[in-house]
Parts: structure tokens; sequence; C-alpha cells
């Protein structure tokens, strides 16, 4: 296919090759340019995708609609699996979409179908190499591979031939020869799952790669690889639906999820009903996972099935190109249905996530629940032995109750209230009422109780001139008491000496008005405690010395610290103004008194 698409002339420099002219070996090497798209290239499976997309895309209006959309939506690289009612259609189809993609330059071969009239409408070197030799009179329609999938034309079912190759009983030979086979639609999940749950235990146990295993794992490996055989007459229909089915009325979508301790998976079937009202119930697809080696609770599992259970569902309505109902999900967990439902309750975050997923793209009334004993995806969770996997059919061909009316089908028990449960995931709110008793501090309570700027700074000069005061009468009395110690009198001597020294120098200090250097000393004093509550990291840097972080707010103002004021670095003024007005004060945008400093 990629040599079918050509790269643009001015693309083709970041193709070049060196080769020998000729392939001469004694020649000397030439520089090429590869004119069309190679294999091993990253960008060539997306180019060529895009150009048989482009061809239908530019004959959108003169193809039929049916074909353009067949090349939109049924191609996988090189690879179209299209299905069609009747062969009249299948026929028509065919010539068509060779017709287009000639547009575009592809050549549409190996040709398969399961209907002989629509090979006989192809040429013989078109078809596919083994439908070539086949006389399409009575010659049986061989087994073909569709991506992986062996496809018996002449049933129009798929088989399973697994050919595995003989690998030793070690960890990598056990994941080599499970990787190996292809099962991308869930087919034999339940009958793969116990080599998985082998691969498992190898790893809980920590052996080597190439390590040898005991032999009570060998004995289970050498059992499932036996029993293989017994997938050879295996099949499962190709199609979903009947040939005598008839006309489809309804189509509805099943999700069935159930997790175990060791693993969890989900199923999903297309039910479809009639004109008859006859029901038909068809296997869609299957995952099985193991499940993770650290330890996780049932229920966890058991959402995470409900997860993977609403992404099928959410890909199921962008591939399948039929009207359909609201699909229904189904479950044997009454805690999953309980978390679904719930309204109230807040969930740890593991259950939250994926609550929100399932809420987000379903609705409450959409999960059902049903009985393990009923539940196909039990089989994904716990594995089947492949001699049970062949005899049980309920994989494949779905539950019986689904086929019955719909009031015959498994009913919900009873509601249960979170707020009685026990529940671990459900988080617990704890309501504490703490009164906190705000400290003021004394300065901003005296800021507050000032409304003009100029009652403030004189109250705040009358503390200062009351705390000068006070310290020199310390002074004065600890210089009392060192002379009086020195004198030789009893304690009660100098106890009195003392008092009445100290009342002496109190009558002896007066009380005189507030001066204009008082009031300056308020005001500087309130320039301080507001700075220091908006910038206490700014002042604690210069005092030891160190440069401001980028990240202050103040920073373009190189600010600089004078008589313990934070005040602007950056001359503002003339040199020839007073030295306040040259580097003026640092105030907040907001003092954290509320209060603005004016002048």
């Amino acid at each position: 296919m990629f040599y079918q698409v050509k790269v643009p002339e001015r693309d083709m420099d970041l193709l070049r090759f060196l080769w020998w002219p000729e392939g001469n070996l004694n020649n000397e090497l030439e520089e090429y340019k590869m004119t069309v798209h190679l294999f091993g290239a990253t960008s060539s499976p997306s180019c060529a995708s895009y150009a048989l997309k482009k061809t239908a895309e530019d004959a959108r209006d003169i193809a039929p609609e049916e074909a353009v959309n067949t090349v939109l939506n049924n191609f996988y690289v090189d690879d179209c699996l299209k299905s069609v009612a009747t062969e009249e259609q299948a026929i028509k189809l065919a010539k068509d979409l060779q017709t287009l993609c000639l547009k575009g330059g592809f050549h549409l071969t190996k040709w398969i179908s399961n209907s002989r009239a629509v090979l006989l409408s192809i040429s013989e070197e078109d078809r596919a190499i083994n439908q070539k030799d086949v006389d399409l009179s009575y010659d049986l329609l061989p087994v073909e591979r569709a991506l992986g999938v062996q496809w018996c034309t002449q049933t129009d079912s798929f088989k399973f031939q697994v050919n595995l190759q003989n690998k030793p009983a070690t960890r990598r030979g056990i994941l080599s020869v499970v990787s190996s086979i292809y099962d991308l639609l869930g087919f034999l999940a339940p009958a793969i799952l116990p080599a998985k749950f082998i691969l498992r235990e190898l790893c809980k146990e920590k052996y080597a790669w190439d390590q040898e295993v005991e032999i009570k794992y060998v004995r289970q490996w050498k059992k499932w690889m036996d029993d293989l055989q017994l997938l050879a007459d295996y099949n499962v229909d190709r199609c979903i639906k009947p040939p005598e089915f008839g006309q489809t009325m309804t189509a509805q979508i099943h999700h069935f999820g159930d997790a175990s301790e060791n693993g969890y998976g989900t199923v999903s079937y297309l039910l479809l009903t009639n004109k008859e009202n006859k029901r038909h119930c068809s296997f869609l697809m299957g995952k099985s996972r193991v499940a993770p080696l650290k330890p996780v609770t049932i229920p966890r599992l058991e959402l995470t099935a409900a997860v993977v259970a609403v992404k099928m569902d959410k890909m199921f309505k962008q591939e399948l190109k039929i009207p359909l109902k609201e699909s229904i999900f189904w479950t044997d967990s009454t805690t999953v249905l309980r978390y679904i439902a719930n309204e109230n309750a807040r969930y740890k975050t593991f259950v939250a996530n994926r609550i929100a997923v399932i809420r987000e793209h379903t609705q409450p009334s959409q999960w059902r629940y049903v009985a393990s004993a009923q539940n196909p995806a039990d089989q994904a969770s716990r594995g089947l032995t492949i001699e049970n996997f062949v005899k049980n059919k309920t994989w494949i061909q779905g539950p019986n109750f689904l086929i019955k009316p719909e009031h015959e089908w498994p009913k919900r028990p009873d509601e249960m209230d979170l707020s009685t449960c026990d529940d671990p995931e459900i988080k617990r709110c704890v309501a504490n009422c703490v009164i906190v008793e705000e400290k003021i501090e004394p300065v901003k309570r005296l800021v507050e109780h000032y409304s003009k700027w100029f009652n403030l700074k004189k109250a705040v000069a009358w503390f200062l001139r009351l705390k000068e005061m006070l310290m020199r009468l310390k002074e004065e009395r600890k210089a009392i008491q060192y002379t009086v110690s020195k004198s030789g009198h009893s304690p009660e001597k100098q106890k009195t000496l003392i008092e009445k020294h100290m009342k002496e120098y109190k009558s002896s200090m007066r009380l005189n008005p507030l001066s204009v250097d008082d009031l300056s000393k308020a005001e500087d004093e309130l320039i301080r405690f507001s700075q220091l509550k908006a910038y206490p990291e700014e002042l604690k840097a210069l005092y030891k010395n160190q440069l401001i972080k980028k990240s202050s707010k103040i920073i373009k103002l190189d600010p600089v610290l004078q008589e313990g004021i934070l005040r602007v670095g950056v001359c503002m003024y003339s040199a020839k103004c007073p030295k306040r007005q040259v580097h003026p004060d640092v105030t907040a945008k907001r003092p954290s008194s509320a209060f603005i400093f004016g002048s």
C-alpha cells in the first residue's frame, strides 16, 4: 500500500539513500531519493491512510455514498472489512469500491467473501491467493485470516487454530506463549485467563525471567498447553444476526462486569428484537484482566470492571452504525450499585474518580443487579479450564434471561441507605468548632481608636512621653538603690530612704506640653509599626545586611534602612531638599491598621 502513495517532490530529500548503480558493488555510490513511501518509515502508515481517505473525500460528489463511507470507516490501513445485507448489495459495493479507489491510484485485490456469487463477480486475479484455485461450483471455501482472526468463509464463522512454539516453562517462556495468542475481541478470554494467573503467581513469588519454576506450576502449564488443542473445533458465528431473524426493530447493548480476588473483566452483548418480538443475543466483545499484585479490595475491583464496561459502551456507540436503545449495565455487586446511586456521601479518591467517570456517561437507572450464577462476566474474572470453556456456551451466547421478557429479568435487591453502612470508602466528615479570641495589639487598638491623623500622633506622643518618664524613674531607682546599699543601714532603713528619695524625684518632674519633636517622634513610631506589618521580610534582611529578595514588591525602590525606617534608596528630589524628601519613607498601600499616613 505504501508504494502506491507518491511522495511530493519537495519532501523527497527526507527519503534519500545511497546505492550502487545497477547493483554493481564496484561502482561508486550514488545518491537516490524515494519517490514513494517506504516500509519502515514511521510516517508511511499515516500518509497512506490519509491519501486513501482523501481519495474518498474528493470523490464524495460523484461516488456512491456507501462506497465513500466504507473507505472512511471500514479500512484498517490496507484491509477493508464490510458486511452488507444481500449479495446484490455486496456485488455493487465491491465494484464501486474498486472504481473509487482507482481514482486515487489504489488497486483493491485479495478479495474474500462468504458468498460464491460475490466471488464470481470479481476477476480471478483480484481474489485472495487461496481463492484463486477454488472451483466455486462445488469446492468448499477455504479458511482465511482477517486481522489475525481465522475466518471460515464456508460456514461464515471464526475458528481458532493455536500453533504455539515450544518454549521452556519459565516466566519468560510462559509470557511469550500467552502473548502470542491473538484474541482481539476476547472470544477466548476466560480460557486464557488461567495461564495469566500462573504468570501472576510467578511474579508474586519474584521468579527471575529464566529461572525454572516449581513442579506445581509446570504441571498447570503443561495441562493448559495440552488442552489448547480442544479449541480446534471451537467456532463463533461471525454474523451477529441470524439469517432467518428478519427485520430488526430494536437493538440494545448489555454490559456485564465482575471481579474476584485474582482478576476482573467485562463482556458485552447485543440484544436484537424483531417484528414478532423475538429476541436474539449476540456476543460483541469481552475483556479480562489480572488483579494487581498490590492487594485491592473486591469492591474496588468491581468498580474498576464497571468503568471498563462504560468505556466499552462509549466505543460501541461510535463504531456500531445502527440505532441503539439506552444501554444496560449489569453487576452482582450491591456495593457498586450503592456507590453509583448515591447522592449524599462523599467517597475517597479511588472510588470518587471512578464514580465520576460512570456518572458522566451513564445514569443510575441504567445499572441493574444480576446474581453471580447468572453473570457471564464471572468467567472473565475467575477463568475457566479450556475443557469447561468449550462445553459451556454462556460466554458466547449470553445469559438465558436476556431473551426472555423484561419483567422476568433479575430484580435489584432492596436499596440500602449509605448512611447506615460502615463502608471504609466513605469520607467521614468531622466538624470541629473552634472559638478564637483575637488578641489585638495595643498599637493597633490605639490606631483603630482615632479617626484623625493629628489626634493619633498626639496620643502616641503622650505615650512616648510616658514611656520616657517611666524609663527615667527606673534608672533613678537603680541609682538610689546602689547608693543606699553602700550606706550600711538596715534593710528596713534602706527601703524607707529609697521611697522618700523617689517621692521627691517624682514631685520634681514636670509634664511639659508636646513639642514638634515629640510629634515627629510619634509619626516615626507609627511608620515603623506599619512597615513592620507590611514588609517584615525586607526589614529582617536589611537588619542583617542581606539583599532583599527579587520577589519583593518594593525591590524597585531600592529600599534602605535609616533610623529603623524603610526609605526609598533612589534620590527622588534635589540633594538640596531635606533628607526626608530626598529619601521618602516607604509606606504600605493599605496599612494593616486600616489608616493612611498623611502629612
